[in-house]
């Protein structure tokens, strides 16, 4: 009896660290859940509830005590990590994997950081913000200083991330700079359309995960997570636009 309790309480641990992952990586709510149902019902535990929003997860199991809660502190996109729970699960559904080497295959993936190199993302997000403003039609001869608008703010993103820890604070002090970047670039001659070059810098800020995770939990009937991630959503567009709205009213 003992062992087999034991046994339900590890599976309890998978499925939670497997839902944590996820949530703490950019997963959708329906989606997280459908996977913690998953694992679960593999390992022979049918009768099992959880309840997801992003700052929570929620999990019990019919005649077994006690529920357990997990906190979601930190939150970040990173799709490769959804990817590789996603495929430990199919596994784990398959038989491929026992519980053991599941809950290890998880805190490996846990620990893991997928994530491209920082000059990387730099790199990339001052190419995006370019061609965001070619995209806005923007003038060819913008895009350098899209370029370099949206390569300087993103760092500064990070920084301020790690420097303030909340995320408002963060996003609208990188807008900021790159709203007094831009005006200094068209004040010294280098670009022509202001509007056209803030556009294309601040694109590679936009929460565009969190809006399509808001929209489909919504339709999937997650009420709670759908209305939080959208607030969240809207939370980042506010902070962005009093950024620039900063700059503008100083012209």
């Amino acid at each position: 009896m003992e062992q087999e309790n034991s046994k339900t309480y590890k599976i309890v641990e998978v499925c939670l660290l497997a839902g944590k992952i996820m949530l703490q990586s950019g997963g959708e709510t329906y989606r997280v859940e459908d996977t913690m149902t998953r694992i679960a019902n593999a390992f022979g535990i049918y009768g099992s509830h959880c309840f997801v929003t992003p700052t929570g997860i929620i999990f019990s199991i019919d005649g077994v005590e006690p529920t357990k809660l997990v906190r979601i502190v930190e939150r970040s996109t990173d799709l490769k990590k959804v990817t590789v729970v996603n495929s430990i699960s199919r596994k784990i559904a398959s038989g491929e994997l026992e519980l053991d080497e599941a809950y290890q295959r998880l805190k490996a993936a846990e620990k893991a950081d997928y994530k491209f190199p920082i000059w990387i993302q730099i790199a990339a997000a001052s190419l995006a913000s370019g061609c965001f403003l070619i995209m806005f039609q923007g003038q060819w001869k913008d895009f350098i200083p899209a370029m370099i608008t949206g390569g300087i703010g993103y760092p500064c993103l990070l920084y301020f991330d790690k420097l303030a820890r909340v995320r408002f604070f963060a996003e609208f002090l990188s807008s900021f700079i790159m709203g007094l970047i831009a005006a200094l670039l068209i004040k010294i001659g280098i670009g022509t359309e202001l509007d056209k070059i803030i556009i294309g810098s601040v694109m590679p800020l936009v929460p565009g995960l969190l809006i399509t995770n808001a929209v489909r939990d919504l339709m999937a009937g997650h009420l709670v997570a759908g209305l939080s991630k959208g607030a969240e959503a809207f939370l980042t567009a506010f902070a962005i636009g009093a950024g620039i709205a900063v700059i503008l009213s100083f012209r």
